[in-house]
């Protein structure tokens, strides 16, 4: 009876990030692939994958390595990128946390495709739902690796000019923008980062823009909070 459920349960997880599979296959066989134009071969493209796994953020590795950008600079930048991720997590702060050592993990995997799939899971009788909750972090996390492989081995093995794969990252932007807008009940986070970057974009130049515009969203978003969260109950209500 334990295994019928457990084969349910692998079952179900898999036909959930099936969607999943097919975004991170061609997102990361484009970051494997500009890693590589960028001089690190397959081996850098997985451990980037495996220790990072932040898909804008590993984007914006490769243009940080090729500009030579200071360590400091590389790490204050990832970290506000990702810190839309602690909004992320409040709201499965207790499901998390029945999940024991588990929890570390769903804590590093949650990705903002990942969270959109553990927020709409409603599992049938006989699917362990903590179970399937890390099986769709860990298969996401697998798909993500598998496809910087195959970018980085393709761009090794295939003698292209791959010049114009970097605009892959501008199009990751704009689909978590999509996601955001459509996902959520309050458009404020959205509208937040927009118009921040635009202020920073006119006032500063492009190099310069991302990261006090980056500094203001955060420190927005963080003094919002509470009209946020009375946004989504408003709706809700």
């Amino acid at each position: 009876m334990n295994g019928l459920r457990k084969n349910v349960t692998i079952q179900y997880a898999v036909v959930q990030t099936v969607p999943v599979f097919f975004g991170y296959l061609v997102l990361g066989i484009a970051f494997g692939i500009m890693l590589e134009q960028a001089g690190y071969n397959v081996l850098w493209s997985v451990l980037c994958s495996v220790l990072i796994y932040a898909g804008s953020a590993q984007y914006l590795l490769v243009e940080l390595l090729q500009s030579g950008a200071s360590v400091l600079t590389t790490a204050s930048l990832t970290f506000l990128l990702n810190s839309r991720h602690i909004f992320y997590g409040f709201s499965f702060l207790d499901s998390f946390r029945k999940l024991g050592k588990k929890g570390v993990y769903m804590i590093f995997s949650l990705t903002d495709e990942t969270y959109s799939v553990l927020c709409s899971m409603q599992p049938p009788d006989g699917v362990d739902r903590k179970k399937a909750m890390f099986l769709v972090a860990l298969l996401d996390h697998l798909y993500w690796i598998f496809g910087s492989a195959v970018g980085a081995l393709l761009g090794q093995a295939m003698p292209l000019d791959f010049t114009g794969i970097d605009f892959s990252m501008t199009a990751l932007f704009v689909v978590i923008f999509l996601d955001q807008w459509k996902s959520y009940r309050s458009h404020l986070p959205a509208c937040i980062g927009l118009i921040s970057s635009a202020v920073f974009l006119v006032l500063l130049d492009p190099d310069g823009f991302l990261l006090p515009s980056l500094i203001v969203t955060l420190a927005a978003l963080m003094g919002c909070k509470r009209m946020i969260l009375l946004q989504s109950q408003e709706v809700d209500d």
